[in-house]
């Protein structure tokens, strides 16, 4: 991105009186410095501009539990599931993590989330019966069967040494048996994978899965031919899940800033995940704040309150999203975080504006991205209306289409489902957008994975 030149010439033919040069200079320049900040937005926004396991079968019946583990929090849930594999009822719990546990040892992860389990299980059912487990982790990890994976790396803050490499699955599986419990996980998957399982449950036409919440992933149905990796393997639907854990993509056509990469310098999995920074909830307060900081830096526009700016991760997405979506004339919610949160007190009208315009920017950027990983399946599965899928084979007319989605970020952030919905219709054209439906899929991750749970323990009873 280009310099801008910050210098303004101010003088006159005759200085007369001092006193009132020094005032043409003093506004001059605090004129230049407001010029500044807005030039710092405007390079920001010019540099953006150029910018899928076979589905549920229907016969699986009785009481199923699952646990959702994901980010600083992870879910227990009981899903009871009647005749033809209606679900009849399903109980949802939160649990935080303890933030030294996702530094600590995995025995110690995995013994609290052990006995939470318990816990919910005694409340719920207060005996002691075996049970199928559904367990979603969304980490990547290196898959080796339905029920086993070895996790490949941390992400969303994650940082406990030594875990890369280790069955999850069998893990929890030791911490359950330390617990007492008479259950064994029967399905290890992702939050993607449960939610589109789900999906799939309620609509057959859902063939793709999208998490855009702390973190983002996306999964899809493949057929089994076209996966090189199945060498020649079948399933009985003839169909895959395919994970892509597309929060690690990364391209050299991607609108990387300079606060991408100051971001990308201050976490923990440096180089991992760049396109999970660009778009999920953990990280888009935090590149608001960086573009905050240099116009602090660079400007008077905040007076003095650089070192405000200065401190990591103090503008939240919640909060971001709070400012952008503040309507009232005179942006009393802006200049209420602003002075509570950032401790920045006094900020004149035009500069809550500014602020506003930084977020409005960081979140319109990643719902389109988002979006654009979207388009990205529908045209790998020749769903986008160009007739063709990237394997060769041609269609018709457009078919319907549903993306089932989960996250926090684009079901509590209205503006930011706003600009996805938009940059859909814009890639897609409007024909098309009319046949694909995004479906907001609740709980998704966690009561799919019990569905799952129940449709593969049906082969390994004896086991469980």
């Amino acid at each position: 991105m280009g310099k801008v030149g910050l210098g303004v010439a101010a003088g006159c033919a005759a200085v007369t009186c001092a006193i009132a040069a020094a005032l043409v200079a003093r506004r001059a320049s605090a004129r230049a410095r407001w010029r500044r900040a807005v030039a710092l937005l405007r390079e920001f926004e010019d540099g953006l501009r150029h910018a899928a396991r076979a589905p549920c079968d229907r016969n699986e019946e009785g009481i199923y539990y699952a646990i959702d583990l994901g980010g600083t929090n992870f879910r227990v849930l009981r899903v009871e599931v009647g005749a033809g594999s209606v679900v009849i009822s399903r109980k949802v719990e939160h649990e935080p993590i303890p933030e030294e546990l996702t530094k600590g040892t995995l025995e110690e992860l995995f013994n609290f989330i052990a006995l939470a389990l318990k816990n919910f299980m005694e409340r719920e059912d207060g005996k002691d019966e075996r049970r199928a487990l559904g367990f979603t982790f969304s980490f990547p990890v290196r898959q080796t069967s339905v029920s086993s994976g070895s996790l490949i790396r941390w992400t969303k803050g994650f940082a406990i040494e030594d875990a890369a490499g280790k069955d999850i699955a069998q893990c929890l599986n030791e911490a359950l048996a330390r617990s007492g419990l008479n259950v064994r996980v029967t399905a290890l998957v992702n939050d993607t994978v449960g939610t589109l399982a789900l999906g799939h449950y309620h609509d057959e036409d859902t063939v793709a899965a999208v998490i855009i919440g702390a973190g983002t992933n996306a999964c899809y149905i493949e057929r089994t031919d076209a996966i090189i990796k199945c060498q020649g393997l079948l399933t009985n639907s003839g169909g895959m899940v395919v994970n892509m854990e597309w929060g690690n993509f990364w391209s050299s056509h991607l609108p990387r800033t300079l606060y991408d990469i100051s971001l990308d310098d201050e976490t923990q999995n440096r180089n991992d995940q760049g396109f999970e920074k660009m778009i999920s909830g953990i990280y888009l307060g935090e590149i608001a704040r960086l573009v905050l900081h240099r116009m602090a830096l660079e400007s008077d526009v905040f007076s003095d309150a650089a070192d405000s700016l200065s401190v990591p991760f103090t503008l939240s997405t919640p909060l971001l999203a709070a400012i952008r979506e503040d309507d009232s004339p005179d942006l009393s919610e802006v200049k209420r975080i602003l002075q509570e949160h950032l401790r920045i007190p006094g900020t004149p009208l035009k500069t809550r504006r500014l602020v506003v315009k930084v977020c409005d920017i960081v979140t319109r950027r990643a719902a389109r991205l988002a979006a654009a990983g979207i388009v990205g399946i529908l045209k790998k599965l020749g769903r986008d209306g160009s007739g063709v899928a990237s394997t060769g084979r041609t269609r018709s007319q457009p078919r319907r289409t549903v993306v089932a989605i989960e996250g926090g970020l684009y079901q509590g952030y209205p503006v930011f489902r706003e600009y996805l919905d938009e940059a859909l219709v814009e890639i897609l054209g409007e024909e098309v957008a009319q046949t694909v439906t995004l479906r907001v899929t609740e709980d998704g991750s966690g009561t799919g994975a019990a569905l799952l749970a129940a449709v593969h323990s049906s082969n390994r009873q004896g086991s469980i």
